[in-house]
């Protein structure tokens, strides 16, 4: 980070990610100081103990001197948690966040602070399926992309922008709606999917566990993560999810009719149409699928 680091971070919420996020700002160049708050009394003895932070204190008082306050709670707590937060905050300080969904954030959470105080939205595209403070990593944010959200105020989204620099991230710039769109597509169906097959499992043959491999892992992974936490999540962008669930629903619906019409060239196009926009989507440094002619395997 080419700009001086934070005199003092302050992360409300020792869970996972703010955990990391806490743990991560010790590196060089982020912030001199690090205090947490948190409701969980086993939160604040790890944080403590791993040295996460600095000190814990109560929310009337956490954000008093902080050059940057991160709101790590569900987003569906953080226009109360900041209520709270409101007799420490004073001109200057600049708010954010790692809330899964903005706009609900970007309308609410401005009115709320008093002059001089900026609210700056981001979000890290990083986690996993673990939860709590037990699991945060200090590398959590390396390499991975943060979206910090359209402001006027250009100081405020430097200094927003620079910290998660700091931590590893490469920072994205998204207006809300941009970024609930987006999201909807790729973290938020995603889950709401893995989460409908592993809740379909129990139709499945008991013995059929047995035979699961790496496919499916891979796909159930994230149906592991935090139930609760994810319902908050996509009730937050239920607007922004009406459209890729409709798309994926007719998709499965012309899967359904190919299956049951037992055409093999059908599903074939369909599948291959789906592996070809794959392809032209995929993430940095991952492999695409292979756009060679398959070999035909001879029948008998």
């Amino acid at each position: 980070m080419s700009s001086a680091p934070l005199e003092r971070l302050a992360v409300v919420g020792l869970g996972l990610l703010g955990g990391s996020v806490a743990l991560a700002a010790r590196r060089p160049g982020a912030a001199r100081e690090v205090v947490g708050a948190t409701r969980s009394a086993s939160a604040r003895a790890e944080a403590l103990a791993s040295g996460a932070v600095d000190r814990v204190v109560p929310l009337a008082e956490i954000a008093r001197g902080a050059d940057l306050v991160v709101l790590a709670t569900p987003v569906s707590a953080m226009a109360p948690v900041l209520r709270d937060l409101l007799p420490g905050l004073s001109a200057g300080t600049v708010l954010t966040d790692v809330g899964s969904v903005k706009a609900p954030l970007v309308e609410t959470l401005p009115g709320l602070l008093p002059p001089g105080c900026v609210y700056v939205g981001s979000h890290p595209m990083a986690g996993s399926h673990h939860r709590g403070m037990p699991h945060a990593r200090a590398d959590l944010f390396e390499g991975a992309v943060c979206v910090v959200t359209e402001t006027p105020d250009a100081a405020a989204a430097a200094r927003v922008t620079e910290f998660w620099q700091a931590l590893g991230a490469r920072v994205v710039r998204r207006t809300a709606l941009q970024h609930d769109a987006e999201v909807a597509w790729v973290s938020h169906l995603p889950h709401l999917l893995a989460f409908a097959f592993a809740g379909s499992l129990a139709a499945a043959p008991a013995a059929a566990a047995e035979l699961a491999g790496a496919g499916f892992r891979d796909f159930t992974r994230i149906a592991r993560s935090d139930a609760e936490l994810w319902a908050d999540i996509l009730t937050a962008n239920r607007k922004a999810l009406t459209g890729p669930l409709a798309a994926s629903g007719r998709l499965i619906e012309q899967l359904t009719r190919a299956l049951e019409a037992g055409d093999a060239a059908a599903l074939d196009r369909l599948l291959s149409a789906a592996r070809r926009v794959l392809a032209s989507t995929s993430l940095p440094g991952e492999s695409a699928p292979s756009a060679k002619p398959r070999a035909r395997v001879p029948t008998r």
